[in-house]
């Protein structure tokens, strides 16, 4: 069976996570611990290449649930980005994403990101886009904010993180603030 891949443009292209993805996400995560685990709580239970396989596994059986892609620059895996949460009877679904730290600042994340929204949009019929980002996490406020969000509110203790919980930023976009 294959796997959906969205074309992003000429540099990135996103790929439903498979087993070719165990390696080079426990890797990553692996090398760049200390840089993802400051914002992504699941970093420190991430201890063994099996703790990404069962992740992995997990979002190939939930039906209706999560759909996660691998992120690919110049062929590349570089970090994930996916749907979370979807609620397909109020078409809302809400946007998480990390990226390795070497590829930052090159447009990868606010590319893919702006490709899945179209994504949820068009293909699941989504009408209400959420992204959260700690308080904190500027880069990722940042991205929302490229995008066209709207700064809703802050949700208080939102997220237990390794160093306690943290409050989240939520931004929303809404099929009707996109001009195509």
């Amino acid at each position: 069976m294959s796997r959906l891949e969205l074309y992003v443009n000429d540099d990135i292209m996103l790929k439903v996570i498979g087993d070719n993805e165990i390696e080079p996400i426990f890797s990553t995560i692996d090398n760049e611990r200390e840089y993802l685990g400051e914002w992504l709580p699941f970093i420190k239970y991430t201890q063994q290449e099996s703790d990404t396989e069962e992740f992995i596994h997990s979002t190939e059986s939930a039906e209706l649930k999560d759909l996660t892609f691998a992120i690919y620059y110049h062929k590349n895996f570089v970090g994930i980005i996916g749907l979370k949460d979807p609620d397909y009877d109020n078409k809302k679904v809400e946007i998480g994403y990390w990226l390795s730290e070497k590829y930052q600042r090159k447009g990868i994340m606010t590319s893919s990101a702006k490709r899945l929204i179209l994504y949820a949009m068009d293909e699941l019929q989504m009408n209400r886009i959420q992204i959260k980002a700690a308080t904190g996490n500027i880069r990722s406020q940042k991205i929302a904010e490229r995008l066209g969000f709207t700064y809703e509110g802050t949700e208080r203790d939102g997220e237990l993180h390794a160093h306690g919980f943290v409050d989240l930023k939520q931004y929303s976009l809404l099929k009707k603030d996109i001009i195509k």
